[in-house]
C-alpha cells in the first residue's frame, strides 16, 4: 500500500486521474476544474504519471506547442480505485455532490466490473 500512495496518494494526483478518466486531454482543460490546481503542481504530477507508466503524453499534430495526455492501459487500470474512492464520498460524507460527468463515469465503470 505504502508505494502505491508514494505514487497516487495525494489529492492532486487523484484529482488529475479522475479528470483524465473523464476524457480531459490537455494541460488548459485539467486547469479549467473546479479544484483549481496551480500550474506548477499539475506540471509535476503529470510529470510523475508519466514516469509510472500511467500516462502518456503526445504532441499535437495541429499544434506542436500542444500536448496530449492520455491513459495508458496501466493507468486504465486504477478506474476501479477512483471510482470506489468517489462511491464512497458520496455515501459517507454529508453534502458530497457528483457532477454527472463524475456520476456517468462511475457508472460505466461498475458496470464493466460487473460484466467481468
Amino acid at each position: 500500500m505504502a508505494c502505491t500512495l508514494d505514487l497516487v496518494g495525494d489529492r492532486w494526483t487523484l484529482l488529475v486521474l479522475r479528470d483524465l478518466f473523464l476524457g480531459k486531454q490537455h494541460f488548459d482543460e485539467l486547469l479549467e476544474s473546479d479544484e483549481r490546481i496551480a500550474t506548477n503542481v499539475l506540471t509535476e504530477r503529470l510529470k510523475r504519471l508519466q514516469s509510472a507508466g500511467m500516462i502518456s503524453v503526445e504532441v499535437c499534430a495541429e499544434n506542436r506547442r500542444r500536448k496530449r495526455y492520455e491513459l495508458t492501459p496501466l493507468g486504465r487500470s486504477f478506474a476501479p480505485v477512483i471510482a470506489t474512492i468517489a462511491l464512497w464520498g458520496l455515501k459517507h460524507i454529508p453534502g458530497t455532490v457528483a457532477s454527472e460527468a463524475v456520476r456517468e463515469a462511475m457508472e460505466r465503470e461498475l458496470n464493466v466490473r460487473k460484466r467481468k
